[in-house]
């Protein structure tokens, strides 16, 4: 199997409240996004990210994941629900010019079964409060090849400049 880099989006000076890619080309078998991210979000992490599938944000994901937050709890948990895909990023309070990274895989997403999809990320912070670290799965009950996927924030936030995602699709050569 080949890995190929279909599009880097690297966020301007202005900020962003989202990261788009689009046409994503069906000649693949998987997808992995790579994100670098940090967002204007006053605290040392920031949880009000989500990733969105061909624009759709109300079809039920259903998710477990394991999480620990700032090195002391730990979160485990499955769902069925529309806010279930869950991105989480170094605010604009964690250490100065650190970025919290993630690795988004959606498999088979060109195929006419639900999507199976996983996702691993860290928010990095140098000093006692640290960061989270997060492993989850999901299922996309759809039909649909995925055509888009969409990074999104909550409202009134913005990724930083420098802010980087990189989608690669996997072929079967």
């Amino acid at each position: 199997m080949g890995r190929q880099l279909i599009e880097t989006i690297e966020v301007g000076s202005g900020g962003a409240a989202s990261i788009e890619f689009t046409s994503i080309p069906q000649d693949g078998v998987d997808l992995v996004f790579k994100i670098s991210a940090r967002t204007d979000y006053s605290n040392t992490y920031d949880n009000g990210g989500k990733f969105s599938i061909n624009s759709d944000t109300s079809s039920d994901y259903t998710r477990l994941f394991l999480r620990t937050i700032l090195g002391t709890t730990v979160q485990t948990n499955g769902a069925t629900n529309p806010s279930a895909r869950e991105l989480n990023y170094n605010g604009n309070n964690a250490t100065a010019n650190t970025f919290g990274n993630a690795e988004l895989f959606i498999a088979n997403y060109t195929s006419t079964s639900d999507k199976s999809i996983s996702l691993d990320l860290v928010t990095e912070n140098n000093a006692t409060d640290g960061g989270i670290t997060y492993i989850g799965a999901y299922l996309y009950p759809t039909s649909s090849a995925v055509t888009s996927v969409e990074l999104v924030l909550q409202s009134g936030r913005n990724f930083l400049q420098y802010s980087t995602a990189s989608l690669y699709k996997i072929t079967a050569d």
